[in-house]
């Protein structure tokens, strides 16, 4: 068995408007969508964990030296549909099955039930929690 990071950007896809001007219903398809894959995924023991991220005007960037103290400032900088919203870790028996479900989280509904085609990053993960590969 394999781990790998499937990461979400706010990366619209295919769709320029944010959620937030979506109707209602088309919200709770998107939701839905995402409430039924992780289910799925959980019940069939592939889903490690999932983590949905705060809006990324709420982040920080610090740096350091490990001598001054450190500095803290607003962030991340990068374009909004560069910052990350999310990420989940599964424990798949290939590669394959790993781009199968980042497949299916691409493809969550968005205005209309029309699929958002929004990327979603494929990495392998070479190490657990505890340092073992």
């Amino acid at each position: 068995m394999a781990r790998f990071m499937l990461l979400v950007n706010h990366d619209g896809g295919v769709f320029e408007e944010p959620m937030d001007s979506w109707r209602p219903d088309d919200v709770a398809a998107h939701f839905d969508h995402y409430a039924t894959l992780t289910k799925e995924l959980t019940e069939s023991g592939e889903l490690v964990r999932f983590m949905a991220l705060a809006d990324p005007r709420h982040a920080r960037t610090v740096r350091a030296d490990g001598v001054a103290p450190p500095v803290v400032t607003d962030g991340p900088f990068a374009a909004p549909r560069e910052a990350l919203a999310g990420f989940n870790v599964f424990e798949v028996e290939s590669e394959a099955r790993a781009l199968e479900i980042a497949a299916r989280i691409s493809a969550v509904p968005g205005p209309g039930g029309v699929p958002t085609q929004q990327p979603v990053e494929v990495r392998r993960v070479t190490a657990d929690e505890h340092g073992e590969c």
